[in-house]
């Protein structure tokens, strides 16, 4: 089923940072929410992942609401984040944060666990590319690397919706091939993907779905092409969105 976010609304007061959002991720899709600086897409994730309550709307997560649910239960349901700004474990190494991540969810013994928690690594590790730097420290990582790790990370706890903010930010061109491989790869798997970015054609390429958002409220959703030609997404971002778009 996947994520369901339905008329969101969130007051910082006299200010609306929401108004009344409705977007979907839908399981096997990754679905891009893209807007300019302020427009409110981290807000929307805080509320998705329990750090921010709305003052109206709800969340579901493959049917359930999550009203009431902590960071961490939300989590434990399936939820998976990065952050705008790159948060690793700089003192452990790229192995050591995934395995931090990998004990979110589970609940066997200790002996068990520690085999689970280590078979977990080493296929992330192989699937997002980052064998080779396992064992080195985070925090000697260049940018585009470090972002992979992040990715690595948040699929260690085993996320039936994985929310991506800004995950681009950092790599070269090569780097955000391989990161496009990567999603269309989870994706296929089942997983459902909201991607926030401001990489026009990184969105254009990989996303199934786009919603724009704009001064808190969603002023346009649909394909990659219904999104390239409406004429109110084009006027809010003054030409220059929607002609990188266009380009894309």
């Amino acid at each position: 089923m996947g994520l369901e976010i339905e008329t969101v609304s969130v007051r910082f007061g006299g200010l609306a940072a929401l108004s009344e959002v409705t977007v979907s991720a839908a399981e096997g899709a990754i679905t891009g929410l893209i807007g300019p600086n302020g427009a409110g897409k981290t807000t929307l994730f805080n509320v998705v992942t329990g750090m921010q309550r709305p003052n109206a709307g709800t969340v579901r997560l493959d049917g359930r609401d999550l009203r009431g649910l902590s960071s961490y239960r939300r989590a434990r349901l399936g939820l998976g984040r990065t952050f705008q700004r790159l948060e690793l474990f700089g003192s452990l190494t790229v192995a050591e944060n995934i395995g931090v991540a990998a004990s979110i969810g589970q609940r066997s013994v200790v002996k068990a666990r520690t085999k689970e928690n280590k078979g977990i690594r080493e296929e992330i590790l192989d699937r997002v590319g980052l064998t080779s730097v396992a064992n080195e420290r985070a925090d000697t990582l260049p940018t585009g690397t470090g972002r992979l790790v992040e990715l690595a990370r948040a699929l260690a706890t085993r996320p039936k919706v994985l929310l991506l903010d800004e995950p681009a930010a950092g790599q070269d061109a090569d780097e955000t091939e391989r990161f496009s491989g990567i999603l269309r790869d989870l994706a296929s798997d089942g997983l459902a993907i909201l991607l926030v970015e401001h990489d026009m054609e990184l969105v254009m390429h990989v996303c199934h779905t786009i919603a724009v958002l704009d001064y808190g409220r969603i002023i346009c959703t649909g394909t990659p092409a219904e999104v390239r030609a409406d004429p109110e997404v084009q006027a809010a971002y003054l030409g220059t969105v929607a002609e990188a778009v266009a380009d894309a």
